[in-house]
């Protein structure tokens, strides 16, 4: 059996909103946001199987994630571990539906990924009797009021779960402000409403998030992404950079941001030991130089940058299609379309850069330029960069987030 830790007082009340002495059963979902590993995802998703298992029977629901793959990883996988003893689940993945029976009730949940706005048509005709969103903040508008729109059977509910984004994101404005006025009971979590978290456990996390994503995700704050994106980094420079002029032994790949007209970035990366160290770079700006440079002599550049390193993987900016397919055309080198995931990307780069996994030698002299120029920009309602002094940043980019958090695991993300 499962053995539980006692719950604290705001996962309680999510476990029991909906039960029939609760002064919030007449209430129309539920909204659980907050920090990162507060228990949000756990008591949400059991409590609304129970709450679905207890009220209904033969009726269909919906479980949302960003991609199913996400949401498989983040709730379904765990649910026959969560539910153990008191209800039996089986999984029809082919079919993206998970079946749940308790006692002589049994009710089927299918699975949504609202990763974009066509997203929305792949719930359009169903009927449900209450829907899930975990993670409901990274999915678009359209794809969350279509799936809202499905819930038409008597005694339905809308249940949501997030960690915070910007303070003029759609999901705040329209339903954590406007929460008393839907008829939504609001919780805000943090780490402290998590009882099976150790001292030690949530000062690694706490130690994990810097800048906008430290009051997102550790205080849980729905704030404006200002300044320098990676204000860690200046900071504590001194601790941010590599002086040794030994040679660096470990596994090599280089990681290009590539320009025509913009400049073209490519950085050389060791890794080795826990650690990545940025070892040299090479940095192309057309407008300086007054020439644009073809692919072929970027794909001399990139020989020379690679010159005695027995390269691994060259990962570069999936748009370069031309310069990707030059590479290949040689045959030299193994070629990795970055993932170019830039709000995700940032976090893990400053994830790595904080924990000191993450280093930048002395030398590369553009990067360290761009760290001090690399700002948001305050005057965006949504989550977005300025597009200026940002491609060593994204070549850093799409190597900490493709080979780094992708490939060699080394930390988490939501």
């Amino acid at each position: 059996m499962n053995k539980w830790c006692a719950f604290s007082k705001k996962q309680s009340k999510v476990l029991t909103w909906w039960c029939p002495k609760s002064p919030y059963r007449n209430y129309n979902g539920i909204v659980a946001d907050g920090s990162v590993r507060s228990g949000k995802t756990l008591v949400m998703s059991v409590s609304f199987i129970l709450w679905a298992t207890t009220n209904f029977n033969n009726q269909n629901f919906a479980i949302c994630g960003k991609t199913i793959a996400s949401l498989r990883r983040n709730v379904i996988m765990q649910l026959p571990n969560w539910l153990e003893g008191i209800c039996d689940v089986k999984e029809y993945r082919g079919k993206n539906y998970v079946e749940i029976t308790k006692g002589n009730r049994t009710n089927k949940f299918f699975l949504f990924g609202g990763k974009d706005e066509a997203s929305a048509s792949l719930i359009q005709g169903m009927t449900l009797a209450g829907v899930l969103f975990d993670e409901v903040a990274l999915m678009p508008r359209s794809f969350v009021e279509q799936a809202l729109a499905r819930c038409s059977v008597e005694g339905s509910t809308y249940w949501f779960n997030c960690n915070p984004e910007g303070p003029e994101h759609w999901f705040k404005k329209e339903w954590i402000d406007k929460a008393e006025e839907k008829g939504i009971l609001h919780l805000h979590f943090t780490m402290e409403d998590n009882t099976s978290l150790s001292p030690k456990v949530r000062k690694r996390y706490e130690e994990m998030f810097t800048g906008v994503f430290y009051d997102r995700f550790i205080r849980g704050l729905w704030c404006v992404a200002e300044g320098l994106v990676y204000q860690t980094f200046n900071n504590n420079i001194q601790n941010a950079l590599y002086r040794g002029t030994q040679n660096i032994d470990g596994q090599y790949f280089i990681s290009i941001d590539y320009g025509t007209i913009n400049p073209t970035s490519m950085g050389l990366w060791c890794v080795r030991r826990g650690e990545a160290i940025r070892v040299k770079e090479f940095y192309y700006s057309s407008k300086e130089h007054g020439r644009q440079k073809t692919d072929e002599e970027y794909y001399q550049d990139l020989t020379d940058l690679a010159k005695g390193y027995a390269i691994n993987k060259v990962i570069v900016d999936p748009s370069a299609a031309s310069f990707i397919a030059c590479i290949r055309r040689h045959g030299r080198f193994r070629v990795w379309q970055a993932d170019n995931d830039v709000l995700n990307g940032i976090r893990v780069t400053a994830t790595l850069l904080q924990s000191g996994m993450v280093k930048i030698h002395e030398s590369c002299k553009n990067s360290i330029r761009e760290f001090g120029l690399y700002r948001w920009d305050e005057k965006s309602p949504t989550d977005t960069v300025i597009k200026e002094n940002d491609h060593a940043m994204d070549d850093i980019r799409y190597f900490c987030y493709t080979i780094l958090a992708r490939e060699f695991r080394w930390i988490e993300w939501r």
